[in-house]
């Protein structure tokens, strides 16, 4: 991917900062974040280059957002509400911020004649599957949480747009990304507490939850190798899985050797009411389109704990 004329929604976020330090090289980069859950500081680098332009607005204002359009090639659209646990609270937030604001980017495209779109799912989509690990074609997909719901949706208008107005797009359905500039999720938690307290780590469920893990890197090349193959949909993550009991017996390790982990419990053995216990994604077709990741689940887990220490 070069020369091109790039929108990245979300740019200031933990994915989508580390896709920009790739996209900049060699491409044109406008970088659009209402800086709600982003923060500058992840893009701070990038802010002198010629390649890079920052945009601080919410892409839900429709009006503002089109005139950004203008000699766009391709829209990255990365930015969500992507804290599943605050939607059970907000039953709104996860309609808003991942459907309506994807609605948006697609007007916003239709407006301004922009035909490419690349777009981040989640394996959220599947809910509870049956089938582990659970391939692209499996159905009938039946979210447990707002926001795997919210991305199901959204993913639906961006076929639908595409069948209407000859959009080309790619969607990917990630597993669990975690590693440089992570701001959220299991890992983050773990090494704020240990910080907080280094003789007890409370961790949610019963210890036994599995899933796999990929490390952003290896995702953000996922997504440029492989947009525009296939039909456009591929699942990202690794073969191998990790449980929250050997996540959270390496972050003690690393953080708090002597820390006591105290397993509190939830809704089944799951963290949380919407959190999938055990998943896993098949990625045979995304390594059948010639992309290879470099680090396993585990040791993506294990390279995570050591960025989360030195960020926090």
């Amino acid at each position: 991917m070069k020369g091109k004329r790039i929108l990245v929604t979300g740019a200031a976020g933990f994915i989508g900062s580390n896709l920009v330090e790739y996209l900049v090289r060699d491409n044109s980069v406008i970088g659009v974040d209402n800086l709600s859950s982003g923060k500058k500081e992840n893009i701070k680098e990038f802010l002198t280059s010629k390649n890079f332009v920052f945009k601080q607005m919410d892409i839900k204002d429709s009006e503002s957002f089109k005139r950004e359009m203008d000699g766009v090639d391709i829209v990255f659209h990365l930015s969500a509400n992507a804290d599943v646990r605050r939607g059970f609270d907000d039953s709104v937030i996860d309609f808003r911020e991942n459907v309506q604001a994807t609605l948006s980017v697609l007007e916003a495209m239709r407006s301004g004649d922009v035909k490419e779109i690349i777009f981040s799912s989640t394996s959220a989509v599947y809910g509870n599957a049956e089938m582990i690990p659970t391939p692209e074609q499996y159905g009938p997909l039946r979210p447990i949480s707002h926001y795997g719901a919210s991305k199901l949706a959204a993913e639906a208008f961006i076929f639908s747009f595409s069948s209407n107005y000859g959009f080309t797009s790619s969607i990917f359905r990630f597993a669990n990304v975690v590693g440089r500039k992570g701001t959220h999720g299991a890992i983050s938690d773990f090494v704020a507490k240990l910080k907080r307290n280094k003789d007890v780590l409370d961790v949610l469920g019963d210890g036994t939850q599995k899933k796999s893990y990929i490390y952003v890197d290896d995702c953000v090349k996922g997504i440029i190798e492989l947009h525009g193959k296939e039909d456009g949909l591929f699942n990202l993550g690794t073969k191998g899985r990790t449980s929250v009991r050997e996540m959270a017996e390496m972050t003690v390790a690393r953080y708090s050797p002597n820390a006591r982990i105290n397993y509190v419990g939830g809704p089944g053995g799951a963290g949380w009411v919407g959190d999938i216990k055990f998943g896993g994604l098949d990625i045979s077709k995304a390594l059948r389109n010639g992309w290879k990741y470099e680090i396993e689940s585990t040791d993506a887990v294990r390279k995570a704990i050591v960025d989360a220490g030195e960020s926090t």
